[in-house]
């Protein structure tokens, strides 16, 4: 179990110093950032608790705030993530099956795990880009980011997926 949590810790600073040092400074036209760093939320297994989760997503937000300096915004949208998700794997996670899951196009198939890692990043998009603003003034730039950087970083994740098809990549069977 300490081996997974270690993996599992291990896959999270490499998407954090990925996030700051690479994709932080991604600006498709100008409105399109990924947030890779999501990719570690969305990954934990099916049967992590509730209050571990919540532990695990604002440990990695405040990680990611930590490097990108920046206030809390990460943290408060990655701790919606993690409190959403268990609703989200029970809209779209198959039922039938008593084996512990990782979600994956795997074990959830094609279309079930595009749909659950699109609601997810576009969920954390909503909560991330208004905090980031703190304004409502131009809601059409508003929604260009969180449309923009919703679609590219549920592309890049799922990039992520097909390169890691084997079933080791990445370890996140800690609970």
């Amino acid at each position: 179990m300490q081996k997974s949590i270690f993996h599992l810790v291990g896959w999270m600073l490499i998407l954090v110093l990925l996030q700051a040092a690479v994709f932080n400074h991604i600006a498709l036209f100008g409105y399109a950032t990924p947030f890779v760093y999501i990719y570690a939320m969305v990954k934990l297994k099916a049967e992590t608790g509730r209050n571990a989760f919540l532990l695990w997503g604002f440990g990695l937000g405040l990680l990611v705030d930590t490097f990108s300096n920046s206030p809390g915004m990460h943290a408060s949208a990655t701790l919606f993530l993690a409190f959403v998700r268990p609703t989200l794997l029970n809209l779209f996670m198959p039922h039938d099956n008593n084996e512990v899951i990782i979600p994956s196009m795997h074990s959830m198939g094609v279309g079930a795990f595009v749909k659950y890692l699109s609601l997810c990043v576009l969920l954390h998009h909503l909560v991330l880009f208004p905090v980031a603003f703190f304004s409502l003034a131009s809601p059409l730039e508003l929604a260009l980011r969180i449309l923009g950087s919703a679609l590219l970083t549920s592309l890049c994740l799922l990039a992520f997926e097909a390169l890691g098809r084997r079933k080791d990549f990445p370890p996140y069977g800690a609970s």
